[in-house]
């Protein structure tokens, strides 16, 4: 392909935005790009990952030369997203899986360079340069870079406010023209333009995809398991997923199945091929498309029943992952596959054990009924309450709200109870759980959480993207199980309790946890 015009319309196609498109223009009529795309290893890569490896199909289609980087450190700097323990482990899965995924989809392998964010961020110059960026870098911009990228706390740790500008420096030092990403990279792609001139290094060219509806309608994530379709899923549970995916009849707005078949199976086509939608006779038989637009306008018009769309989509997404599947069948992956993303365990004293990971997975939060109450009898700002929480019988809780709700209101009212901390004794009563209330101390305000509507005693409560796995039987007192989650549980503008912005709901229907009257406070 000689055109540059070929060249960059085949860069750029299917992009949301591109910043630098003169100096795209102006490198390609004289050379092919350098461009580079990069990954922080944590979580199991899933079929979204098809958006990224189509677009680097055709960057290699348009004669550039491609480094795929496995940003292990940044992976780390993520909140410790990957712990240290893991990171090696994790890398080697995502070489194979992402080897694998481009195999599958026949991208040449011999084209591509593979580089891990440690053979180079780790020497004396790479380390030198973080402390010229740290010195002109401003703590805001640091953190307003990564917001839609690193995972926002409350109380931030240094490496992730460090996390924006390694990233920018790997342009760099892989010596590239270009990087492609996500459009939620957009900021972390501003922060390098700004700072790398003040470096004394150039500003790169920044290629932004669109960011693809997962299944559910948003954001495609590994964490929540039914928005995602992972790369060793059999044929029944993409079949189980894909028929929960949204998909609305005419609506071609955050439908990401539509989304997947324009960024990934249409891209893919060779140019004799079409993408057929497979139906009986009596539903008009089944129908070819060359182009993506053409399909979208029949949904549209509601000419493709979701359920039509459906079933050809997945039988385009087992074929995408059957030789994947086979090349993780030989015994050293299965191994990997275990070793990198094991189930938690609890052993001690065990070499391969799993880093066991603070999650609030591990909080046994339920709704519960006070049955009874009465003031302490050592203890005046003390009620002593006996709360229904699902069991066979009541659960004895001490709670310190006698200046914040009368008694009478106390009686039979609903709350939300912890019920998994280490019993307590407070005052000579045993205390078998917490009440959990949004509280503030300036002017001290204390307000019980509402439990969720139709909600009944015992009914598990559970944080949005956190609802698998079981609860600990007793939170470690001596790891503050505790003390680490409760920092980032408060209430938002709109009055739902939330942990670092994830709503807490019930497990049952999926309603949420709210407050009365107070926004923004700790919940404790």
């Amino acid at each position: 392909m000689a055109n540059w015009e070929e060249k960059k319309n085949l860069i750029t196609r299917n992009l949301q935005e591109v910043l630098g498109e003169d100096k795209l223009t102006e490198i390609l009529k004289q050379r092919d790009l350098k461009i580079y795309w990069g990954t922080a290893t944590t979580g199991r890569p899933h079929v979204a990952y098809f958006v990224p490896m189509s677009k680097i199909g055709d960057f290699l289609k348009a004669g550039c030369e491609v480094t795929i980087l496995f940003a292990d450190l940044h992976a780390y700097l993520d909140n410790m997203k990957a712990p240290w323990e893991l990171l090696a482990l994790r890398t080697q899965y995502y070489e194979a899986a992402i080897k694998a995924m481009l195999q599958s989809i026949g991208v040449p392998l011999e084209k591509l360079k593979f580089v891990r964010g440690t053979e180079y961020q780790l020497n004396k110059e790479f380390t030198l340069d973080v402390y010229r960026m740290s010195s002109v870098i401003t703590e805001h911009d640091a953190k307003k870079a990564g917001a839609e990228v690193v995972k926002q706390v409350d109380h931030p740790l240094l490496s992730g406010l460090l996390y924006p500008g390694l990233q920018a420096l790997d342009e760099e030092y892989l010596k590239v023209d270009a990087q492609f990403g996500g459009v939620d990279q957009r900021k972390i792609f501003c922060l390098a333009e700004k700072y790398l001139p003040q470096l004394g290094y150039a500003k790169r060219v920044h290629l932004m995809n669109p960011m693809v509806p997962g299944l559910t309608g948003g954001k495609m994530s590994a964490s929540e398991e039914d928005s995602k379709i992972d790369l060793l899923d059999n044929p029944a549970n993409v079949k189980k997923k894909l028929k929960k995916a949204f998909c609305e009849p005419g609506n071609v707005e955050e439908n990401g199945i539509l989304s997947f078949s324009k960024h990934v199976l249409f891209p893919l086509l060779k140019p004799d091929e079409t993408f057929s939608i497979t139906r009986p006779a009596e539903y008009g038989g089944n129908v070819n498309y060359s182009k993506y637009e053409d399909l979208e306008t029949a949904f549209a018009k509601e000419e493709i029943h979701p359920g039509d769309l459906k079933a050809s989509v997945e039988l385009a997404i087992n074929k995408l992952l059957a030789p994947i599947q086979k090349i993780f069948s030989e015994p050293k992956l299965q191994e990997l596959t275990k070793k990198a993303y094991p189930p938690p365990s609890k052993t001690k004293g065990n070499a391969n054990a799993v880093v066991d990971e603070i999650t609030p997975g591990k909080l046994d939060i339920r709704v519960g009924r006070i049955v009874e109450v009465s003031r302490h009898p050592d203890a005046d700002a003390l009620y002593v309450e006996k709360i229904d929480v699902g069991e066979a019988e009541p659960r004895t809780v001490v709670s310190g709200l006698v200046s914040f709700v009368p008694i009478e209101e106390m009686q039979n009212r609903d709350v939300v109870v912890l019920c998994n901390l280490k019993p307590a004794k407070m005052r000579g009563v045993e205390s078998k759980g917490m009440v959990l209330c949004a509280s503030v101390d300036e002017p001290k305000q204390v307000e019980p959480l509402l439990p969720p509507a139709d909600s009944k005693p015992g009914d598990r409560i559970v944080v949005e993207g956190y609802e698998t796995g079981e609860p600990d039987e007793v939170l470690n007192p001596k790891k503050k199980v505790w003390e680490k989650l409760q920092v980032d549980l408060k209430t938002n503008d709109n009055l739902f309790a939330v942990w670092q912005n994830n709503k807490l709901i019930s497990k049952t229907n999926g309603n949420p946890v709210t407050t009365k009257t107070m926004k923004n406070a700790p919940v404790k």
